[in-house]
Formats: C-alpha cells, sequence, structure tokens
C-alpha cells in the first residue's frame, strides 16, 4: 500500500508529453529506458495494483491540506480550470498527478474536465503513463467536500502509439549497435600496414633496450596517413 504522504508513489507515473527541456547531452550507446512495457494490457489485467485501481472506488483532493477548507475549494477549482490537480485513492492511499485539457466555453462533446455535467461536481478524463502502462483515469470530485468516484481505465490508443514508439527506438539502437560492431570488426588494408609496421618497429626497440644497444630517438604518438614514418635508429642491427 502507497501512503499518501508518500512521494515515491508518483514514481511510476509519467504525462504522454513530457518534454525534457534541459536534457544532458547523453553516451552515443546508452539505451534510452522505455516509457512503456512490452506487453501493456497483459500487464494491466495481471497486476494486482491495477486490478485494484480499476475498480470504482473513493478517491479525495489532496492539495493544501494544511489550509482551510474554503481556501482548499477555491484552490481546487482554480487548479481544474488551469488542467491539473492532485487525487489520491482512499483504499490504497495511490496518489495520482491528473494533467488534462482545461474546460473551454465552446462545447465539446468529450470534455476532459466537464463542470458542466452534474451540478456541485466536476467530471475529468486524464490519461498518462503508469508504470509501463497507457491508462486514463475518470470519475468525478464534489466541489464542496472534494471527495468524489474514479478509477483507471486501460487506454488502448494510446497504448497502440506508445508500442510504435517502442518498436522504432528499439530498431533504432539495434542498428546503431550493428554499425558500431562493423566499424570495430573492420580494417581497411592501409590502416593494417601501418599497425604491422608500428608493431614490429615495437618490437626492434624492445630488442636494443633489452641488449643494451643505442637508442638514438623514439616514434612520438601513431603515424599519421599520408606521411611517412621517420624514426631516429637504425632497421637493422649494427
Amino acid at each position: 500500500m502507497h501512503s499518501m504522504n508518500d512521494p515515491t508513489a508518483l514514481a511510476g507515473m509519467i504525462p504522454f508529453d513530457s518534454i525534457g527541456l534541459y536534457e544532458q547531452p547523453k553516451p552515443r550507446f546508452i539505451f534510452k529506458m522505455p516509457r512503456v512495457v512490452p506487453d501493456q494490457k497483459a500487464k494491466f489485467e495481471s497486476d494486482e495494483l491495477f486490478r485494484r485501481l480499476s475498480r470504482e472506488s473513493e478517491v479525495r483532493y489532496t492539495g493544501y491540506r494544511d489550509r482551510p477548507q474554503e481556501e482548499r475549494q477555491v484552490r481546487f477549482q482554480n487548479a481544474c480550470r488551469e488542467g491539473h490537480t492532485e487525487i489520491a485513492f482512499a483504499a490504497t492511499g495511490t496518489n495520482l498527478q491528473l494533467m488534462f485539457a482545461p474546460p473551454t466555453s465552446g462545447y465539446m462533446a468529450d470534455r476532459e474536465c466537464d463542470f458542466d455535467k452534474e451540478p456541485g461536481k466536476v467530471h475529468i478524463k486524464s490519461a498518462f503513463i503508469m508504470n509501463g502502462v497507457c491508462v486514463r483515469w475518470r470519475g468525478w470530485i464534489d466541489l464542496e467536500r472534494m471527495d468524489g468516484v474514479g478509477c483507471l481505465e486501460y487506454c488502448e490508443e494510446r497504448a497502440q502509439a506508445e508500442d510504435a514508439l517502442l518498436r522504432e527506438q528499439i530498431d533504432r539502437y539495434n542498428q546503431r549497435l550493428r554499425e558500431f560492431e562493423d566499424k570495430r570488426t573492420y580494417r581497411s588494408p592501409q590502416d593494417r600496414a601501418e599497425q604491422d609496421l608500428e608493431l614490429r618497429m615495437n618490437n626492434l626497440h624492445s630488442h636494443h633496450g633489452h641488449h643494451g644497444g643505442p637508442v638514438t630517438g623514439r616514434c612520438h604518438g601513431p603515424p599519421r596517413h599520408g606521411l611517412p614514418l621517420q624514426v631516429g635508429f637504425p632497421l637493422t642491427p649494427p
């Protein structure tokens, strides 16, 4: 059971349109953690937490719990009109940060936040990814008591879109990995000749040092392409 005061309860919940505005450059072959699991529907149907949250149960507004009731009512309604609110399932203590489209003055067939559907209540729909599964919270909250009823539903349309992104992400990673392996295993004839020459020079240098022979110079760094390799000692023993 998640505590209502536990900030980690929101760790597995991310919005669909989250954007990292200040992401730092990442190494080339770091695989970005996928947003969803491979089989979302199976996890939604088998996971015990999802099974409990998919049944309609009591929810409560959790914002500004240290403020007076009247102030909390005003803050709750203002937040809903801005397109966000915080709730928790009373039975499990699972906290949710809901994001949705703000109510508009014009007519909309399927509003995500509707104050007009039922007097004294606000009906909310909010889609997000929770623990790797695309879900939608659906329910209502009383404007005075700031409690109500809601549940989680599996979001089929969003799940299909995220599955396509997941497959594309894996394909790109596998392609980059194959290109990296090909570059690492392939060497041109010139590269092999230069590496063999450098190996022979190193062996010759070691041979002179071992027998006390003169060493009049050193090779500074690997040879550059297109330039002759210059050394300061004879290639054959004196």
